[in-house]
């Protein structure tokens, strides 16, 4: 018989004000366990998940949830979150297809407060809630949980900035952990260190901690803080040894994260405050299992893995992923040019350029979480006579489109961007899904769009982009790659010109990226019915082969494949230049559709939105009866 468990009597935030603080340190090993258990079977955002456990316990038992709001930075530390807010039996379906998302997700639960999935934007969504409380009189608490690595965003210094200003009544608590994906860069985050090192604060912590035990006129002084920073017990006891502190924002030093007595303690002082205060927590990411502990890196994003070791659990990959691909041939373009300069944003091993960090370690920028300062680097050192490449996730880069249109496209700078990730990536869902890049892209003057259709192109589109005035970006999908065979020697692409890969006169499948492979085999369905199919790798999304088009209009019917939204996208560029050349061709423009698509491995998503093989010929099918 199974031994119980207080999380199974855990069915809303509620039932945590009954528990002790030994009782609440309980259930947080048995979430710990829980979350161990699911993403062993489902991957998961692992070590984030486990390292914030006795944060959301403690601090999910002093609040009146729904009422008092929480927002969660990114979200995929929110696990013990969801198991706590009724969705305990769900759990096990965890970024599946139709079961639970990875992140908070309003829809999902009236404990989520907003859509998370991306860095920084906590703060934000926090004042917001904030002065939302300030102008209806209420009196409900506002919590954002940001990691340390959010905080360096731009977007988060904005909303520090702000909420200091105007002395609103919301709770932040910095997850300190000193890691994002890839281990934290920057002077914020040396900043944090020197912190946690510092004996003489801590002791001033302890000492202003006593006071406030103590319940005298210090605790008041603390409680009751408001404009007048300079009156505040902490600003008189605590040195200038934290940039928070000039903002007038009331800030704790650093305490034990994984200390839910103390945890308690400290928040039930700040959330009876009037004004904005900042709770530094230090963790440790995969707090609870040691394989996470050791590799919180690998532990960031898994997929399945052996619970006893923590290896993974899968399949031997038979091909190399794009990823891959991508940081091999950048590596082999350094080493032939010494003005290639690669920058990422916190992901050095998602982007695939560890191996140029370690072998050209003066050349490879991480810019940390700051997407827009990565692609304005790179039109710096573009202008100082480099050749950058920006290597961002697709969707991830949509926070620097002004910086690409402004500081890019305008001055024609020799940027290359790569996009990672671009088109449907599966269980993270629609957050992380980059299907909007070849509207952003194509819509700016200037800016050049290759779409490679599989590994050996995407090693030419480096090739070609580096060799190309005038920014360029190129975007490649998440996961294995179609198995071509890689060149010898990369090839400069001729700017604007297609190839096609199968002849047929019947109909013209236009495709960009990895729709190729798709029309590939709706072509063969096709021909299985009488009906030939030309297929065109179109390779550029801007600019167009219009040659190929006017080609494709003599056929009874052109269809553009896709992997980005319809709206907007580059199958309406191609019928914009029919439009031109006063083609009478029926046509189909087959892509994401106008809505965000869900969570689930790509080929469900793909049958799910019509983008399959056999759903693209059922399409022809269907027109030309």
């Amino acid at each position: 018989m199974d031994t119980p468990r207080i999380l199974d009597a855990i069915t809303s935030p509620a039932d945590l004000k009954v528990l002790t603080n030994e009782e609440l340190a309980i259930l947080a090993r048995e979430i710990r366990q829980e979350i161990v258990a699911t993403t062993s079977v489902t991957g998961g955002h692992v070590a984030s998940s486990l390292g914030a456990v006795d944060i959301i316990v403690a601090l999910e038992s002093l609040l009146d949830m729904p009422r008092d709001r929480v927002v969660f930075d990114v979200g995929h530390q929110a696990y013990a979150h969801k198991l706590i807010t009724g969705r305990r039996e769900a759990f096990k379906t965890l970024r599946t297809y139709g079961g639970i998302s990875g992140f908070t997700k309003p829809h999902e639960s009236p404990y989520d407060v907003h859509y998370s999935g991306h860095a920084s934007d906590s703060l934000s969504i926090a004042t917001g809630l904030a002065k939302a409380r300030q102008l209806k009189g209420t009196d409900e608490k506002v919590v954002a949980l940001i990691g340390d690595a959010s905080l360096a965003g731009g977007m988060a210094f904005e909303a520090l900035n702000y909420m200091g200003n105007e002395q609103l009544p919301l709770v932040v608590i910095l997850n300190d952990n000193e890691m994002s994906i890839s281990r934290n860069v920057g002077a914020l985050m040396k900043h944090l260190g020197n912190i946690r090192a510092n004996s003489h604060y801590r002791e001033a912590r302890e000492g202003l901690q006593a006071a406030m035990e103590q319940g005298g006129p210090a605790a008041r002084g603390l409680l009751g803080f408001g404009k007048n920073m300079k009156e505040s017990l902490k600003q008189m006891v605590i040195p200038h040894t934290m940039i928070y502190e000039s903002l007038g924002i009331v800030c704790t030093a650093p305490i034990d994260g994984h200390n839910i007595a103390e945890l308690r303690d400290i928040l039930s002082l700040v959330l009876e405050m009037d004004g904005p205060a900042l709770v530094h927590v230090v963790t440790r990411k995969g707090e609870g299992y040691e394989p996470a502990r050791r590799d919180p890196e690998a532990f960031h994003g898994t997929g399945p893995y052996d619970i006893a070791t923590g290896k993974a659990v899968k399949k031997p990959a038979k091909r190399p992923t794009y990823t891959e691909v991508f940081g091999a041939a950048m590596a082999d373009e350094a080493a032939h040019d010494a003005d290639v300069v690669a920058i990422t944003a916190a992901m050095t091993g998602g982007t695939g350029l560890k191996t140029f960090a370690a072998e050209f370690p003066d050349r490879f920028v991480d810019v940390g979480i700051a997407e827009e300062q990565a692609v304005g680097m790179a039109a710096g050192l573009a202008a100082g006579g480099k050749k950058p490449v920006a290597a961002l996730y697709s969707t991830f880069m949509q926070r620097a489109v002004d910086q690409l249109i402004i500081d890019c496209a305008l001055p024609e700078a020799n940027v290359v961007l790569a996009f990672d990730r671009a088109g449907l990536v599966g269980d993270d869902g629609p957050t992380h899904h980059g299907v909007f890049d070849m509207v952003y892209t194509r819509m700016v003057p200037n800016v050049k769009v290759l779409a490679p259709s599989d590994e050996a192109e995407l090693v030419h589109a480096l090739h070609t982009a580096l060799a190309l005035p005038g920014p360029v970006a190129l975007r490649y999908p998440r996961g294995e790659a179609e198995g071509a065979v890689l060149p010898e020697a990369p090839e400069v692409l001729e700017v604007g010109v297609s190839r096609t890969v199968r002849e047929g006169d019947d109909v013209a499948l236009l495709a960009f990226g990895r729709m190729v492979g798709q029309a590939k085999r709706a072509a063969e369905f096709m021909a299985a019915e009488g009906i030939q199919c030309r297929v065109v790798d179109m390779r550029w999304a801007k600019p167009l082969d219009e040659e190929a088009i006017a080609e494709a209009a003599k056929t009874r019917l052109v269809v553009t494949l896709e992997e980005g939204v319809v709206a907007g996208g580059v199958g309406e560029a191609v019928l914009e230049v029919l439009a031109r050349q006063g083609a009478t061709v029926s046509a189909i423009t087959l892509g994401i559709p106008d809505r965000f698509v869900g969570q689930g491995h790509i080929d469900q998503l793909f049958k799910e939105i019509g983008l399959d093989a056999e759903a693209i010929a059922a399409c022809i099918q269907e027109r030309m009866r």
